[in-house]
């Protein structure tokens, strides 16, 4: 993990998919793939804060993905955004060849427990996810996470909007960062463990909590850190980069949230 006066070390893991598409025109059909990232404005905040990020893709997990306590020990914080379970739990040694392979997933709560931060960030297949195949309760996540995971799909669309109740407004993880969030389109439904606090919510909903397990902290975020569910306005909310370097700066438990352009130790 880094030393003082070092830039804290993130390792940001998820957001990119590939889209496969017919087009149909007729009698005739043809196929065309596209590849994305969702992340590109919430990892650009984090690079000027000052912060030292390794961005893991999806597609990249089962080679660049930590296979030791040494290798994980390196970083200060991991986030972990829209990526499923399945994609840890299944290496391709494993999938494809039956071999052994380090469980990446229990790394992570190892990690924790010595001291390491965890932030899980919302969306289709975060927590439970779409259809249940985010599956992190049955990870071994399940236990350093500072929420309890539905045993089924749990995404609640609110294509309406709608408004967050920040209830801690002056909870370190926030950094000072105003309670009027900008609305959202959606989150994960999530229930916080009992020595968790919640720091912001959607009615009865869990959007925020924070927790503690063993020497490390963890955050779980129920919502998206871009669309859909966090539309435009989210991004252009003045304070959005603010918050999220405080959300990783807390997590890291550095000394303090840094604001834009002022680098971390």
């Amino acid at each position: 993990m880094s030393t003082i006066g070092s830039p804290l070390r993130v390792l940001f893991v998820g957001e990119s998919w590939v889209k496969h598409t017919i087009h149909m025109k007729g009698f005739d059909q043809f196929h065309s793939t596209e590849y994305e990232e969702g992340a590109g404005f919430f990892l650009g905040c984090l690079n000027d804060a000052g912060f030292d990020v390794t961005y893991v893709r999806g597609h990249e997990i089962t080679l660049r993905f930590p296979r030791s306590p040494e290798e994980i020990d390196e970083f200060d914080v991991i986030v972990i955004s829209d990526i499923g379970s399945n994609s840890f739990l299944l290496p391709d040694e494993s999938f494809l060849r039956s071999e052994r392979s380090p469980n990446r997933l229990g790394l992570v709560a190892d990690y924790v427990k010595r001291g390491g931060g965890l932030v899980m960030v919302g969306g289709y297949l975060s927590f439970t996810g779409i259809d249940g195949k985010g599956r992190f309760g049955m990870s071994p996540l399940a236990d350093p996470l500072p929420v309890a995971m539905l045993p089924y799909d749990d995404r609640v669309e609110r294509s309406e909007g709608v408004e967050v109740e920040v209830c801690q407004p002056d909870h370190p993880v926030l950094g000072g960062t105003p309670p009027e969030w900008p609305h959202l389109l959606g989150y994960n439904k999530l229930i916080a463990k009992p020595d968790a606090t919640v720091v912001a919510r959607v009615g009865e909903d869990p959007m925020l909590v924070v927790g503690q397990h063993g020497d490390g902290r963890t955050a779980a975020f129920a919502s998206d850190l871009a669309p859909h569910w966090a539309p435009q306005e989210f991004l252009d909310w003045p304070h959005y980069g603010e918050m999220w370097t405080a959300i990783v700066s807390w997590t890291a438990q550095a000394q303090k949230a840094p604001a834009l352009g002022e680098k971390v130790s």
